[in-house]
C-alpha cells in the first residue's frame, strides 16, 4: 500500500517542513489546516476545523491515510481551557479517520513543556527537571495539555489498533508565517528592527540562558525524525526527544547572529530585557519597514512571537535534551545550530520576509 500522510497543521513550522519532506520521498500528502498552505506543490490541501466534527467528516470523507501526523495546537487563556480544547481537537480528528480503517501510525508533536510545565507554571520552582531531560522523566504533578493530547492518542491507539509515536522537540527553528511559537523568525525581525533603527541588539534573556548550555530543533530534523519513527518497527509506541544533536551557549550564538546582520551584540547585563517590551509596540514601525523594503508580510504579529521567545530565553536554568534513545535505535541525523539560524535568515531574506 502506498504511504498516504495526513499532516495536521500543515501551515505551521513543523507541518510545512514535514509535508515537504514527505513529498520529496514520494508520499501522497494531504495537508489539513483551517487555511491550508498553498505553497507546497504536490500536496492536497484540506480545509477543516478540528473543533467541529461535521467539518472534519466532510473534509476527510474521501481521505484514507495510512499515517497521521499531528502538529497542530491552539493556545487559550487558561491551562484548563488548553486541555479541553487541544484534547478535543485530537479526539475529533482520530474519531473522524477511524471509519477508514487504514491508519497504521499516528505521530504527535508536543515539546519540552512536557518536562518544564505548561504556560501558567513554565519553568517555575517545583517543576524544574534535572537536565538534560530524558524521556523517562515522570509527568509533572500539574495539569498540562500535552499530557491530555498524549492520552487521547493512547486511547485511540488501544481502541483502533494503530501504533503511535510522540515527538518532543526543543524550540523549533524554521520558516513559517503566522506561527505562534517562532524563535528564529522572531530574532530575525528583532535584528532587522535594530538594524533599521540603530537600537542595540540586546540579549533579552536570563543569566542561566546566557551562560548555560542549550539546544534547539531544526524543523528539517524534526521532519526526518517523525518519518523515521513512523516507518521503523523498533520505535513503535514510544516517546522521543528530538534536537539538532549539538549544544551551544547563547553567549556564543548571540554574537554569531549579530555578525550575520552586521550588528554589535550586547550580552546579558544583569537584567532581563523582554522582547515583548522591546518590539511589542513596533507594529506600525514594522509596517513602514515592510513598505520601504517591499516585504511580503507587513504584520509584525504574523512573523514575531516575542512572548514565546521570552519564555524560552528567560528560563532560570540551562535546558538541553538527551537523545540517547533515538541514537540507540538508529536515528543519526545531525544539524549544526548556527547553520539552522543562518539557513533560516537566508530564506527569510530571499522570500522578502525580512530586509
Amino acid at each position: 500500500m502506498q504511504n498516504k500522510a495526513l499532516v495536521v497543521g500543515v501551515s505551521g513550522i513543523t507541518g510545512s517542513n514535514l509535508a515537504q519532506r514527505l513529498l520529496d520521498q514520494e508520499w501522497t500528502v494531504y495537508g489539513l489546516a483551517r487555511n491550508p498552505a498553498t505553497e507546497l506543490t504536490g500536496s492536497i490541501p484540506i480545509a477543516a476545523d478540528l473543533l467541529r466534527m461535521d467539518s472534519l467528516k466532510a473534509a476527510l470523507s474521501d481521505v484514507s491515510p495510512t499515517h497521521v501526523f499531528i502538529t497542530s495546537w491552539m493556545r487559550n487563556e487558561t491551562e484548563a481551557e488548553n486541555i479541553r480544547i487541544n484534547s478535543l481537537m485530537v479526539r475529533n480528528l482520530l474519531n473522524a479517520v477511524r471509519s477508514t480503517r487504514t491508519v497504521q501510525h499516528v505521530a504527535l508533536v508536543t515539546g519540552l513543556k512536557h518536562y518544564l510545565g505548561p504556560f501558567e507554571a513554565y519553568a517555575k520552582a517545583g517543576t524544574l527537571p534535572i537536565t538534560p531531560v530524558r524521556e523517562e522523566h515522570p509527568r509533572l504533578a500539574i495539569e498540562n495539555f500535552y499530557y491530555a493530547q498524549e492520552d487521547e492518542v493512547y486511547a485511540a491507539a488501544e481502541r483502533d489498533g494503530f501504533s503511535w509515536s510522540v515527538h518532543r522537540p526543543h524550540t523549533v527553528i524554521g520558516k513559517a508565517v503566522g506561527n505562534m511559537m517562532n524563535m528564529g523568525t522572531t530574532l530575525a525581525v528583532y535584528a532587522s528592527i535594530c538594524k533599521e533603527t540603530g537600537r542595540p541588539f540586546q540579549f533579552p534573556g536570563s543569566d542561566a540562558q546566557w551562560n548555560g548550555l542549550s539546544d534547539v530543533t531544526d524543523a528539517r530534523v524534526l521532519a526526518q525524525h517523525m518519518i523515521w519513527a513512523a516507518t521503523t518497527e523498533a520505535t513503535r509506541n514510544q516517546a522521543f526527544n528530538v534536537a539538532n544533536g549539538d549544544v551551544f551557549r547563547w553567549n556564543w550564538l548571540w554574537q554569531q547572529l549579530a555578525d550575520w546582520f552586521g550588528l554589535e551584540a550586547r550580552g546579558f547585563d544583569g537584567m532581563i530585557h523582554p522582547l515583548q517590551a522591546a518590539i511589542g509596540s513596533d507594529a506600525t514601525l514594522w509596517r513602514a519597514i515592510a513598505v520601504s523594503h517591499k516585504l511580503k508580510e507587513p504584520t509584525l504579529e504574523r512573523l514575531a512571537s516575542a512572548w514565546h521567545t521570552d519564555l524560552d530565553l528567560g528560563r532560570p536554568l540551562e535546558v538541553m535534551t538527551d537523545m540517547s534513545k533515538s541514537r540507540k535505535l538508529g536515528f543519526t541525523v545531525y544539524q549544526d545550530t548556527r547553520d539552522s539560524f543562518v539557513d533560516l535568515f537566508v530564506r527569510l531574506r530571499q522570500e522578502r520576509l525580512i530586509p
